[in-house]
């Protein structure tokens, strides 16, 4: 009877234990609960049970009961599922032993680990899938572990199966949830906030919170060979703003394949700037290039999931690359406003120009002209020498008045722009340039008299215009060259002088006027190239694409 009863009891505590345990939905509770359960079931001193992980072959996780804590810090690193704990995972099959240590197959324990001889271990799977397994050592009273106890912790595995699987689908949908709501967010900001710092800010931090990651970074393009920190979630807020070189950073590289990338080690990843890693103070990493119609705006990039191992995952990366879309979208829209906006600014300036131009020439030219004719009518009545003398010099005076008006009403806007095209324009300003400066002026095109879109020509004239200006200002030369040209469905034009150069690492701000020229082209999809070298003279090709 006593018998009976005993295994009544041990058959109860199996009926309650799987209840508490497929109640459990916290997954790492629900491990320790199987742990506990096994042990009080066999009346084993100690029980583990280790988590196997995605590839199959080793043990991700490993809890255990029976052991303190005092003594598992004296163990130290927990076990990676060599020896026998490697043949359960790799035969999926119950195992029984009398003693542990005399096992051909055992590696050992290491020092600090407490004696241990009998042992069971049962694995747990559900449908073909692996979970892990439950080890099962020192049974009270030194006896061995019985083929009863290998059934009742079997039952539990099954049981525990069917609970590990429901607990991680229940994190899995508490974490898509949780993927949902922050991409709600995201597209709820998109639609009604204007500031792309705090968009972008937004997204790092929902991202690094999915992630668990230690550091999140939205890093754009700034200057010719920079990318500026526009975001920063994580543990290093010395970098926003701050600047990483394109040319020899991953960012860079990510950037120019335009593919997303992931490191589970950046100090043995060629591609790693390791001053750059250095300034983040990052181990492992994933890259994800903002897209935008097959172009590369930006990169956002995390750093060192938190936790015992730092690597990503597959399913981090898809969800890198689903926050990225949203980014690239913040960044895109931003850049079309920013763009409209200077393209007002830019259409009202030539707006502006064209009427005051009109006015000097058609109001203040006329004026001028009609006082000329006063001052020689005046000059030819009158009888006293001194009186005609002041009035020749007045003549003088206004004569030169209306020249300098005529000419700044040619630079507000040339008639001949708007009347012939650019060729006839950029020959009369290249006429009157070195009428004014004395400086030699070669002008050469293949244009001959076609006309180009509007836009165009006006940002082509007003870039020539501008570098002509910066060779006056700072140049030094003798010899400047104008060439007008197509290539490949683009028209280019070159301006080169033979002047003093500067040093373009050197230069900062915007004093030859380079920021303002690089706008007016993009706004037309074009491309400003400087090239420039101390006493080697200045090269300034603006190119435009023309169907």
């Amino acid at each position: 009877m006593g018998a009976v009863s005993s295994n009544e009891n041990r058959l109860r505590a199996l009926v309650e234990t799987g209840v508490a345990i497929t109640s459990e939905l916290s997954l790492d509770a629900l491990l320790q609960r199987l742990v506990e359960a096994a042990s009080e079931l066999t009346g084993a001193r100690y029980a583990a049970l280790g988590v196997i992980d995605r590839s199959g072959s080793a043990l991700e996780r490993f809890l255990t009961t029976g052991i303190d804590a005092e003594t598992h810090a004296a163990i130290g690193e927990l076990p990676k599922g060599r020896g026998i704990l490697g043949v359960l995972i790799r035969e999926d099959a119950s195992l029984r032993l009398h003693n542990l240590g005399e096992d051909p197959r055992a590696v050992g324990f290491p020092p600090n680990h407490p004696p241990m001889r009998t042992f069971l271990g049962v694995p747990i799977h559900l449908r073909g899938i692996a979970y892990g397994n439950l080890y099962l050592t020192e049974k009270e009273g030194g006896e061995d572990f019985t083929e009863e106890d290998q059934e009742l912790v079997e039952l539990l595995a099954s049981q525990a199966a069917v609970a590990i699987e429901n607990a991680r689908l229940y994190e899995a949908a508490t974490g898509w949830s949780k993927q949902l709501e922050s991409l709600n967010e995201v597209g709820n900001a998109l639609a009604t906030e204007t500031d792309l710092g705090r968009l972008l800010d937004l997204i790092a931090r929902r991202l690094r919170e999915l992630l668990d990651a230690r550091l999140v970074t939205v890093v754009l393009p700034s200057g010719d060979d920079e990318l500026r920190f526009a975001a920063v979630a994580g543990d290093r807020p010395e970098l926003p703003g701050a600047k990483i070189t394109r040319s020899t950073s991953k960012s860079g590289r990510v950037l120019e394949r335009r593919r997303s990338e992931r490191s589970d080690s950046v100090l043995d990843d060629p591609d790693v700037d390791h001053e750059a890693m250095r300034l983040i103070g990052a181990r492992t990493g994933l890259w994800v290039p903002l897209l935008v119609r097959g172009r590369a705006i930006g990169v956002l990039a995390a750093h060192d999931k938190l936790g015992a191992d730092a690597r990503f995952t597959d399913t981090d990366l898809r969800l890198a690359e689903t926050f990225a879309t949203r980014a690239a979208v913040a960044v895109d829209l931003s850049e079309r406003i920013a763009q409209d906006s200077l393209r007002r600014v830019v259409e009202a300036q030539e707006l502006e120009r064209r009427r005051l131009a009109r006015e000097l020439h058609d109001e203040t030219g006329q004026a001028l002209t009609s006082i000329l004719l006063g001052l020689k009518s005046l000059e030819e009545r009158s009888k006293d020498p001194a009186s005609r003398a002041a009035t020749q010099e007045l003549r003088g005076l206004v004569v030169s008045t209306l020249q300098d008006v005529r000419r700044l009403a040619v630079e507000l806007r040339p008639s001949a722009l708007d009347d012939f095209g650019l060729v006839a324009a950029l020959e009369r300003l290249a006429e009157s340039f070195a009428e004014q400066t004395a400086i030699s002026v070669d002008f050469q095109t293949a244009l001959a008299d076609e006309r180009l879109p509007a836009d165009v020509e006006t940002a082509l004239y007003r870039i020539v215009q501008e570098s002509l200006t910066n060779v006056v200002k700072h140049a030094r030369a003798r010899r400047v060259s104008i060439l007008l040209a197509r290539k490949e469905g683009a028209v280019k034009a070159v301006v080169e002088d033979d002047g003093q150069g500067f040093d373009a690492a050197e230069q900062t701000g915007d004093g030859y006027g380079l920021v303002g020229m690089r706008e007016r082209l993009a706004l037309l999809g074009g491309r400003l190239e400087v090239e420039s070298t101390r006493d080697a003279g200045t090269t300034i090709a603006a190119e435009v694409p023309v169907r």
